[in-house]
């Protein structure tokens, strides 16, 4: 039987990159000059931090951080922004969640689209993954080009075909 799974992962070391990169391209803008603008990527629980003084900078450093993810092929669709909230004295503070695996709700909706597909193909729910397997592998093949069509509000990727 062949078989592949479906993951929603981000490579922490190209997330460095990519926060790196917009670290940089904030200290070297204009419209950041003379700011006490701070991003910073904790590594553990894969939290971007952005503290600096106004709402305009700080939309500013999203689009920024979105544009360098994209960069480093990364999928913008696994940030999740959070609230604002008002730091000492005049600063704003964010924080942007990278989430990573795929929940049940996302794995329900992944399930019933490759049953809508009409590709003879069975798949089961394995933590925060999917394995899809099938007798053949163009049908898999065909359910992955149908997925890469699909919009799942969730970044995947394909791994382990076998």
């Amino acid at each position: 039987m062949a078989s592949f799974d479906i993951v929603s992962k981000v490579d922490v070391q190209t997330l460095d990159n990519a926060i790196n990169a917009a670290t940089k391209e904030i200290t070297t803008r204009f419209d950041f000059r003379d700011s006490k603008t701070e991003i910073e990527l904790d590594k553990k629980s894969l939290q971007v931090k952005i503290v600096t003084e106004n709402e305009m900078r700080v939309t500013a450093i999203e689009d920024v951080v979105r544009t360098r993810l994209i960069k480093q092929k990364i999928d913008p669709n696994c940030m999740d922004f959070g609230k604002q909230q008002y730091a000492s004295g005049n600063m704003i503070r964010k924080e942007i969640i990278i989430r990573q695996g795929i929940d049940k709700d996302a794995s329900r909706k992944i399930m019933k689209e490759i049953k809508d597909s009409g590709i003879k193909v069975q798949a089961q729910i394995m933590d925060d993954q999917l394995r899809v397997t099938s007798k053949k592998i163009d049908d898999l093949q065909g359910i992955i080009s149908y997925l890469r069509g699909k919009d799942l509000g969730i970044p995947i990727q394909f791994t382990n075909m076998k």
